[in-house]
């Protein structure tokens, strides 16, 4: 696994989630939990498979992400 964006900002991980989504990348969320208990403290990680790294990043630069 490996680190595709962190960020604090849950809108964009959720639109950046529909699109890999939509890509039929798998995806994985890191950290969400924590974030969650104190909003804006720490950073979720998307996470995707070390072969579709590549990929996802296409995806969502495609995506005007």
């Amino acid at each position: 696994m490996v680190e595709l964006e962190r960020t604090l900002d849950i809108v964009r991980l959720s639109v950046m989630q529909s699109v890999l989504t939509d890509a039929g990348i798998d995806h994985y969320v890191f950290d969400s939990g924590a974030g969650g208990l104190w909003q804006g403290a720490f950073p979720t990680r998307l996470m995707v498979r070390d072969e579709d790294l590549e990929m996802a990043r296409f995806t969502l630069r495609q995506a005007g992400l």
